[in-house]
């Protein structure tokens, strides 16, 4: 039995979130002091258990949600009954923004891979500091801006069939300095988690992994990976279509 979502559940396990919890949560660093203090009292955060439902297909939001600490998954199922993994949604995030501003049902899953600390700022909390805020209006426009990128370039690896390409890129967007700040340079993830995200098996995973590790572009450290060159990830398309070519021709 699928336990309900956390949303319906974050004010009975909900608790006022710690000092160190508050400063990892960077949209607070932008509001005036009163703001600030509204945006506070109203913060609650609770642990999702590996498998929760934060949000669910087709339930209306109540709260917009970030990720203190943990892994979620954004995901769908398809209407042939296939499990479409969107992105994953580390440290630092905050999303559903959009689903709150067209006050419609969530168009999708967000599931815990990991135990995971979920803050919620209630809805009416969020659309009063949109009437009253111009650095919040600010901070959830470039919010959005950032994330249509991001899922422009995830059309683009979904049509990517090389598997270390698949990787790279993933891995580059789980590093996006906007939407992921708390992230930094260690991704914490099992490479179990990754091989979910990407859609690809866990050996062909550690094979796409070594690849990269190879060309110094990242580093794996125990209990996450750590990127020594972004730039090269992201470019990693082109520079693995030319070696593909260069070993076609030999």
């Amino acid at each position: 039995m699928t336990s309900p979502p956390l949303a319906s559940r974050l004010r009975e396990r909900a608790r006022p979130a710690s000092a160190a919890e508050l400063a990892s949560i960077p949209w607070l660093r932008v509001l005036s002091e009163a703001d600030r203090r509204r945006a506070t009292a109203a913060l609650v955060v609770a642990t999702a258990e590996p498998g929760d439902l934060v949000c669910r297909h087709g339930r209306p939001p109540t709260f917009w949600f970030g990720v203190v600490e943990g892994m979620l998954k954004m995901s769908n199922d398809s209407r042939g009954g296939a499990h479409i993994t969107y992105t994953g949604i580390p440290p630092g995030a905050w999303f559903g923004e959009g689903t709150l501003l067209k006050r419609e049902n969530y168009r999708y899953h967000i599931e815990a891979l990991r135990k995971s600390v979920v803050a919620g700022l209630p809805v009416d909390e969020f659309t009063s500091l949109l009437d009253s805020s111009i650095p919040f209006n600010r901070f959830v426009m470039n919010q959005l801006n950032e994330r249509l990128g991001q899922f422009i370039a995830a059309r683009e690896i979904d049509r990517e069939n090389h598997p270390d390409v698949r990787v790279a890129r993933n891995l580059a967007a789980l590093f996006h300095p906007v939407l992921y700040p708390g992230v930094g340079e260690l991704l914490r993830i099992t490479q179990q988690e990754l091989a979910y995200l990407v859609g690809l098996s866990r050996q062909r995973t550690n094979e796409a992994l070594s690849a990269l590790r190879s060309r110094g572009l990242i580093r794996v450290d125990y209990g996450g990976v750590r990127v020594l060159d972004l730039d090269g990830l992201r470019r990693y398309d082109n520079e693995a279509g030319t070696n593909e070519t260069d070993r076609a021709g030999r």
